[in-house]
């Protein structure tokens, strides 16, 4: 290819005809391009890809971990150390501002990293021809030249000149503004026309609303439309989720209340000493300095953040490793508070392999064997069936093919359908009957037709026969079709359709939905001139009716399970189908979606319910049959003023709407459209309701974790303020210690305990594994503080229970003098607050039923082994200004200790009211 890369997009495609397009890119409409061709022109032109915001570099993260206010007083301080000769101060100051800033730096680059991998698995996927054979490829892979298929729903992934259209209407509304659907068409353009009225052109990043077409790749990556506008518009900055929202504002509040009280104490030290001593020296002015710098620090989670992002980041992980793709960050938050799940049948709650099973043809009724799509098994009747017979049945069966949009071919030995299951299933059929799709559609080109959408439940498609006639062919709901039919096909021959004809079909009809089978109506209509008016009222009337197909899809073995455990914890499961309404009820009772005393409503018993009919009902319905997307609008408003969150499935572009008004959107990996995907908060990779299931779970989890870690790290910040403030402001003024002496911890001591605590066991806590009841519990209520009951007692336990204990530890040391005070009172917040991170493995369940984690287990370990050392040590030891701890403060850590524990394990039995009901739980993390 001589095409030099860049002079596809300047030229005017618009205006010269599809054949010359075709010629000047060296392609057939019929082929597409060869794969080696394809292959070196992505070497010309690169990738087809929007240049994205890069990436936060890692050093950027790292420097942004130093503009934090409380680690430039930090720093400060260390500077101030240095400068009076308190060198080993600054130096252990420093190393703990090192390590805490490591420690938020890894935490959000961890997260960066989670995020761009799931962003990698999220890469959109297109149709082409290449070689004559249609394909599936990823969009980044198109080149100029390649043949792109355009269905409803999709989106446009190159810029095109339109080369085929049917029906074809593009929302421009991204690149253009306009409001509406713009019509396509495939004639050539005057040249002097804006992007806009360029009616025979498809640009990236548009969506394909109605029917289907071909276009001609002409420009794709930077060099289309849209990435002339995203050159010169700026990345956007991404929003903080809600939760990390109110973490930041927990922070902030904390270190208001923090900042507030330390500065009563640094004042109230400085009056104190003076109206003591006449004088403050500037060596005390230091220490009050360097105390009241390591409480706030103490006081304040800063790392909390980071700790909430990573928690949700990893949980996005696990999700997409169990086929449930998070799209945005916070619906992992929401998934553990979901209440309602609204959820489509077909291959969610069944297997999605439709296969027909009955057939009412030419007056007579067939059993259909075989399963799945491999076109093997029998046509039978009970009747002889002779030439008529057959006849008949592949007469019905050439109409569903022509009238079917679906592909049935092998790929790697199995047989697959591209396009919808039911025409697939269908098409299974007619090759069963010796109807070979390809060679009847070759003979019997397609010419027009009157799509099919949710509401007109059918599909018209006209066509030209070898004998150069002309036909029309319909496919859709029985009742429907037999309304506008006026002959019927029995016998192998073609009479009047009699009323007592339409209501045999239709009783037959019920009888197949009765038996959970989703029928499908199929006609014809032959024409004696050839038509000029394509539009459904010129065309639908006057058919002839040949047959009945019922399809059926069996439920999913774990989506039945997946039902049972959503009901047995609150959760409330609602289907939501196409079918028919006894098709619908069927399904429903074999999967546990309907029970005794449910309402089963149509779309068309909907429409007559007003809003507040609706709202007042909704809770009595467990099926929707035979509905539009718009009811499942409706359907979630309606949810939602209940006070509900409900989770929303969908796969057509009309569920987009549907799908962003519910809390969670739902959206089909295998069967969902690009808009559908992009309008969801989750994305289900197997089309599975047992995967949503398993990704509450999930989200639960890690919303138990993010309640653990705070209510560790808030119990031990709280306790901590109330020791040094009363100790230091109260006690020791009372009983004579002053100066120097009356603070009972050392700055670098406080920032140590900050460290150990807050390290490792804090984010150890983060990632444990799930409680046992996890998935027994009802939803968490929508409107539920992070403080719940469990957080706020732990916060008031540590309170009543542990600072008197310090205290009492503190003050019966000072009889050997302030340093074996401060080292027991030291000592004993490490013991006590390692004692409480392995009981904050579960706030509910006792350690025995939740046993720590061997992660936390050994963060646990290291910090006591590391406590060993820095006290075996004597340069370490006096560098946190400590003593060697004597028998006695050993004993005081290990009581406070085992106290501690026992308090919290008192507490959890007092807490622990659950509901027992349902079973499982999720896997154990590692």
């Amino acid at each position: 290819m001589n095409t030099e890369a860049g002079d596809t997009h300047d030229r005017h495609w618009h205006a010269i005809e599809p054949a010359e397009a075709l010629g000047i890119l060296k392609s057939s409409a019929e082929f597409g391009l060869s794969d080696h061709d394809a292959k070196s022109r992505l070497a010309i032109y690169g990738p087809n890809m929007i240049k994205a915001q890069k990436s936060t570099p890692a050093f950027r993260i790292l420097l942004k971990q130093f503009a934090n206010l409380l680690i430039g007083i930090l720093l400060f301080a260390t500077f101030i150390s240095a400068l009076l000769g308190e060198v080993v101060d600054a130096v252990v100051i420093f190393a703990i501002v090192i390590l805490a800033v490591l420690l938020g730096f890894f935490q959000e680059f961890r997260a960066e990293k989670a995020l761009e991998s799931l962003k990698k698995m999220l890469s959109p996927t297109c149709n082409i021809v290449r070689d004559g054979v249609r394909k599936e490829i990823p969009a980044e892979e198109l080149v100029p030249g390649d043949i792109l298929l355009l269905e409803a729903g999709e989106r446009v992934d190159a810029d095109g000149r339109l080369i085929e259209a049917f029906n074809l209407q593009v929302d421009e509304a991204p690149l253009t503004g306009e409001s509406v659907p713009v019509a396509k068409s495939i004639s050539k353009l005057g040249e002097s026309l804006s992007v806009a009225d360029r009616i025979n052109m498809t640009y990236t990043g548009t969506t394909v609303t109605q029917g289907r077409g071909r276009t001609l790749v002409v420009s794709t990556g930077m060099r289309t439309e849209f990435g002339k506008i995203a050159i010169e518009v700026a990345a956007i900055k991404t929003e903080e989720t809600p939760l990390e929202k109110r973490m930041e504002e927990i922070g902030k509040r904390l270190g208001k209340i923090s900042l507030i009280l330390v500065t009563i104490i640094a004042i109230g030290g400085l009056v104190e000493e003076y109206s003591r001593t006449g004088t403050v020296g500037f060596s005390f002015v230091v220490r009050i300095f360097l105390f009241a710098v390591a409480l706030a620090v103490a006081a304040v989670p800063e790392a909390l953040p980071a700790i909430v992002t990573g928690s949700l980041a990893i949980g996005m992980r696990i999700m997409a490793k169990r086929n449930a793709l998070v799209r945005r960050m916070p619906a992992v938050e929401t998934l553990g508070s979901t209440q309602i799940i609204c959820s489509d049948k077909t291959g969610t709650l069944t297997k999605g392999e439709m296969t027909v099973r009955k057939a009412f043809v030419a007056g007579k009724l067939y059993d259909v064997t075989g399963s799945g799509y491999e076109p093997k098994g029998e046509v039978t009747s009970e009747d002889e069936v002779g030439s008529s017979g057959r006849d008949g049945l592949q007469r019905f069966a050439r109409a569903a093919v022509l009238c079917s949009d679906a592909l049935l071919m092998q790929e790697d030995g199995h047989w697959v359908v591209k396009g919808d299951t039911t025409e697939g299933a269908l098409l299974t059929l007619a090759e069963k009957v010796a109807v070979k799709q390809n060679e009847i559609r070759n003979s019997n080109p397609r010419i027009g037709e009157v799509p099919f959408t949710s509401e007109r439940k059918r599909l018209t498609t006209i066509h030209t026969d070898p004998g150069g006639g002309v036909a029309a062919y319909v496919k859709g709901a029985p009742e429907i079709v037999v309304s506008f039919c006026t002959s019927f096909l029995e016998n192998g021959k073609v009479r009047v359709l009699t009323e007592n004809d339409k209501e045999r079909i239709l009783k037959l009809n019920e009888s197949m939905a009765l038996g959970a089978l989703r029928v499908l109506a199929v006609a014809e209509k032959r024409f004696h001139m050839p038509p000029t008016d394509f539009s459904e009222k010129s065309i639908e009337s006057g058919f002839t009716f040949l047959g009945l197909a019922g399809i059926n899809d069996p439920p999913r073995p774990d989506a039945i399970e997946a039902v049972k455990a959503a009901r047995a914890v609150g959760m409330r499961p609602i289907m939501i189908t196409g079918d028919h309404k006894l098709t619908a009820l069927a399904i429903a009772k074999e999967i546990g979606v309907y029970e005794e005393g449910d309402l089963v409503l149509t779309g068309e018993e909907l429409d007559r319910y007003s809003e507040s009919d609706l709202e007042e009902n909704v809770e009595k319905v467990s099926v929707y049959a035979r509905v539009s997307p718009s009811h499942k609008l409706r359907i979630v408003d309606a949810w939602k003023n209940k006070g509900k969150v409900v989770a929303m499935t969908g796969d057509g572009v009309n569920d987009a709407p549907a799908l962003k008004r519910a809390d969670i959107g739902i959206a089909m990996g295998i069967t969902g459209t690009d808009v559908t995907k992009e309008a969801s908060d989750l994305v289900l990779v197997d089309d599975n309701f047992a995967t949503i299931v398993k990704a509450i779970e999930v989200g639960r989890w890690i919303y138990d974790n993010i309640k653990k870690y705070l209510a560790y790290l808030l119990q031990g910040n709280f306790v901590e303020i109330a020791v040094m403030t009363l100790t230091s402001l109260i006690i020791l003024p009372l009983i004579g210690v002053h100066g120097e002496d009356a603070l009972p911890l050392l700055a670098v001591q406080i920032l140590y305990i900050n460290l150990a605590t807050d390290g490792l066991p804090a984010i150890a806590l983060g990632f444990s594994p799930p409680d046992p009841d996890l998935m027994k519990r009802p939803p968490t209520p929508k409107e539920e503080s992070v403080f719940t009951k469990e957080v706020t007692s732990f916060i008031i336990r540590a309170l009543i229970v542990e600072t008197p204990i310090l205290i009492l530890g503190f003050l019966t040391g000072l009889s050997e003098g302030i340093a074996p005070a401060r080292s027991r009172l030291f000592l004993m917040f490490i013991g006590i607050e390692l004692a409480v991170a392995l009981n904050c493995r579960s706030l509910t369940h006792s350690i025995l039923e939740a046993r720590p984690h061997k992660w936390l287990v050994l963060a646990v370990i290291w910090e006591a082994v590391l406590i060993v050392i820095l006290m075996v040590i004597p340069s370490s030891r006096d560098a946190l200004g400590m003593v060697f701890p004597s028998s006695t403060d050993l004993m005081w850590m290990i009581s406070g200790a085992v106290v501690t524990g026992v308090s919290i394990e008192l507490l959890k039995k007092y807490w622990k009211i659950r509901p027992t009901s349902a079973q499982g739980s999720l896997e154990t993390a590692e």
